[in-house]
């Protein structure tokens, strides 16, 4: 579906797009827009984030997002706006929409974006399942993944409250579904929150939901996530990045085990087996002036640390056949092994980006691959991560001497203008999701 005030664009958008898809609707005005999709199947919205000429700030467009969002999980969402700001992008990622279009667009990149959208959208769904009827996804042989699973096979039984510690990019949302998968709530709802992009006023409702007229565009009673994980597992990821304000509301709803949803004076009794993550290292979470420690000593009864992939050992050649296995299926290539030297280059390497980085190198390099092996020179890393950890050895060289931030900045422009502002691209030889693409933009201002 397309909703958007133009309707040249309406119609443009209909005639292109009508041999790629089943069905296209559209419309042109978003009062309507949750009334259409309440009768109408949609799997992918095409939104607009201005409708009033004389208002150009994308607030229209990130409110029925919201709403979409919140009525309707399962469509995925992308922006589109004449106002090509990066912080509007973000202000939408962070919201529940999948990706960012700038109009007028190229048709090639519009439907590229599309593809790639349901593309994804449908491979999550399949690792989910596929997870869910094999195994909850750990691989690691190394001593400290042994110790790792020894630790959530002891505590996952347990209702204790778990901290989930760890750098980027090692799997803290992995071992937080692993520890629910062998609890005795395995049968109930495992329920996610990203609570570092939640704004203060989003925060309560999302968390704890709301009545009927409790604020603007309230039209009806919704539930919050601790309602909604009620009996099962609430998992809390970017703990470490919430404000104070939503330190001590969270802090009150642990301690009395309720909640009051925005707009009741009626508490509602919540039973949750409480899961956080953060990549904060533990000492500096608990700076009193960043973090309360009696909210650290409520989620932490028990406190899991991953370790980083440098410190795996062979564990890295294992995640690279895993990976490999898997990508060479999703992409239909007949690749069936890495060769001695990209072992070699794998081992090597100190993987600053961490299992995330190993799993988009190894995608890049069976999607550039021509052969039946993986070579090294199929093998490239993240420029990004290579600028942010590389350590000086010997004399000071041009890099270590130059700006970081800089240099970083010019990679990430690079890359953009290489693939003429095409986000996805740029994004997959960067090594980062658009969603971590979009940040850097908004903080270099590019």
């Amino acid at each position: 579906m397309v909703m958007d005030d133009d309707q040249d664009l309406l119609t443009a958008a209909r005639i292109l797009l009508k041999s790629k898809v089943k069905q296209v609707t559209v419309g042109h005005n978003p009062e309507s827009l949750l009334s259409t999709l309440s009768k109408t199947h949609v799997d992918l919205l095409l939104l607009d984030m201005n409708y009033k000429s004389t208002i150009n700030t994308g607030n229209e467009g990130l409110f029925w997002l919201s709403q979409v969002k919140a009525k309707f999980p399962h469509i995925h969402v992308i922006m589109i706006t004449a106002y090509g700001a990066v912080d509007l992008a973000v202000k939408s990622l962070k919201q529940g929409a999948e990706d960012f279009i700038v109009k007028p667009w190229h048709n090639e990149q519009l439907i590229e974006t599309l593809q790639h959208t349901l593309s994804d959208a449908k491979q999550a769904s399949h690792s989910m399942k596929q997870s869910s009827d094999i195994d909850d996804g750990i691989l690691g042989n190394s001593s400290v993944m042994m110790d790792l699973n020894y630790k959530i096979n002891k505590i996952a039984p347990t209702d204790a409250n778990i901290l989930i510690l760890g750098e980027n990019g090692t799997g803290k949302d992995l071992i937080a579904h692993a520890i629910h998968r062998r609890s005795l709530r395995k049968k109930e709802a495992y329920v996610k929150v990203d609570v570092g992009s939640l704004t203060d006023s989003l925060f309560e409702s999302e968390l704890f939901g709301y009545k009927k007229g409790a604020f603007t565009d309230a039209r009806e009673d919704r539930k919050g996530r601790f309602e909604t994980a009620d009996a099962g597992t609430l998992f809390l990821d970017e703990i470490g990045n919430i404000s104070l304000q939503q330190q001590s509301k969270l802090l009150s709803v642990l301690q009395n085990r309720e909640v009051i949803p925005l707009g009741s004076n009626q508490p509602v009794p919540v039973d949750i087996r409480l899961l956080t993550a953060t990549n904060v290292p533990l000492q500096a979470l608990s700076n009193e002036n960043r973090f309360r420690k009696d909210l650290i000593y409520r989620i932490n009864t028990v406190e899991i640390q991953v370790p980083p992939l440098r410190e795996r050992g062979d564990d890295v050649l294992l995640l690279a056949q895993h990976f490999l296995r898997f990508y060479s299926a999703k992409y239909h290539k007949m690749l069936d092994s890495l060769a001695a030297e990209a072992l070699r280059k794998l081992s090597d390497y100190h993987f600053p980006g961490n299992v995330r980085e190993l799993q988009y190198s190894i995608e890049r390099a069976v999607i550039m691959s021509e052969g039946k092996t993986l070579t090294a020179n199929d093998i490239l890393f993240s420029p990004i991560e290579q600028v942010e950890v590389k350590e000086p050895q010997g004399s000071a060289s041009p890099l270590m001497t130059g700006n970081l931030e800089e240099i970083e900045r010019k990679t990430i422009k690079s890359a953009i203008d290489r693939y003429n502002g095409n986000i996805s691209k740029a994004a997959k030889e960067l090594g980062l999701t658009r969603a971590a693409l979009y940040r850097r933009l908004e903080k270099y201002n590019i």
